[in-house]
């Protein structure tokens, strides 16, 4: 099988240096192409300095081909990309931003909804993808165990923390260094961008697990967004109102069940850490019963899990390749 032809749109960022760094040991992937409209010329290492005697590639205009483009632009930037730019019918398209996360349909291509734990065969059988985003994935993976077995009938609580790689490279007036030390902070207080995607999800897995004929709804979801005095990293506290009759061993075995297939998604019996998944494409989520109540902690790289890792194992599912293929990435731990 000859090595998949990636290009990578817009990869300066934070997101764009994750793809680099994931891509350039990706056994099966070629990079054959790095854009952007701000480094033209510019060494990839010179801008990641990460990459420094990784890669010899610069940024340029051409495309060169690829078998797949991972866009990596600003949010409302990806339809003007596809719009501006002689892509092949047959590439295909993985967009990491929020352009065709609701509305999947556009310049004669179906974006599918990529979050593989809740839609792993449509993902093996998608042409382009709308990669999730990172809050809506870690609270996601919190609750997509109950969605599927039809055990969301309250309001869902969400309080989650983010580092400050999750607001982008650009600077800005919450993402300094003086701002973002010794300080945490909310932000889009119950009106985060994120929301939409988890609510037409959410919606979407439990309908697909109803008697036909159900009523179908979108849940509520209330969500406090924190700004955290750390780099990297998802860490989300869920809970809503248990089912009737539900123990915390039957909870437990519900996660278990619906992660056992996931390489990446594991339930832990024990409390868990941010830590424990920083630098890697895993998800790590703990559920305990208290007073009626059931409550899901849920961990994520933002930039990995949450993003680049996310992408590349969504490729990895198209292009019929082993689900894990360049991502067993440990963390750091300490």
């Amino acid at each position: 099988m000859n090595k998949i032809r990636v290009a990578i749109a817009g990869g300066t960022g934070y997101t764009g240096g994750e793809l680099f760094r994931i891509l350039l040991n990706h056994p099966e992937v070629e990079i054959v192409a790095a854009t952007t409209t701000s480094s033209e010329g510019t060494p990839v290492a010179s801008v990641h300095r990460d990459l420094i005697g990784e890669t010899e590639l610069c940024f340029g205009k051409e495309l060169n081909d690829p078998d797949v483009i991972f866009l990596c632009l600003g949010h409302g930037i990806s339809r003007q990309f596809v719009d501006t730019h002689d892509i092949s019918p047959e590439c295909r398209i993985i967009d990491l931003g929020n352009d065709f996360r609701l509305e999947g349909d556009y310049a004669g291509r179906h974006f599918v909804y990529g979050l593989c734990e809740s839609a792993r065969e449509e993902v093996r059988k998608a042409h382009d993808i709308a990669n999730p985003g990172c809050f809506a994935t870690a609270i996601q993976l919190a609750v997509l165990p109950l969605a599927s077995a039809g055990l969301l009938r309250d309001e869902i609580h969400v309080t989650a923390i983010t580092g400050s790689t999750g607001a982008g490279k650009k600077p800005g007036e919450t993402t300094h260094f003086s701002y973002r030390s010794d300080n945490i902070s909310i932000y889009k207080l119950f009106t985060h961008q994120h929301l939409a995607e988890i609510r037409k999800n959410l919606s979407a897995v439990e309908a697909a697990g109803a008697p036909e004929g159900a009523e179908q709804r979108q849940p509520v979801v209330n969500f406090v967004p924190l700004r955290g005095d750390f780099a990297r990293g998802i860490f989300a506290s869920v809970y809503t109102r248990a089912a009737e009759g539900m123990s915390q061993e039957d909870y437990q075995r519900l996660y278990e069940e619906y992660y056992d297939e996931s390489p990446f998604v594991f339930h832990s019996k024990e409390g868990i850490s941010m830590k424990e998944v920083v630098n890697t494409n895993k998800g790590l989520v703990h559920v305990e019963l208290h007073d009626g109540y059931v409550h899901i902690a849920s961990a994520i790289d933002n930039l990995v899990k949450g993003a680049a890792g996310q992408a590349v194992q969504n490729m990895n599912l198209m292009f019929g390749l082993p689900e894990d293929t360049g991502l067993r990435l440990k963390p750091s731990a300490f």
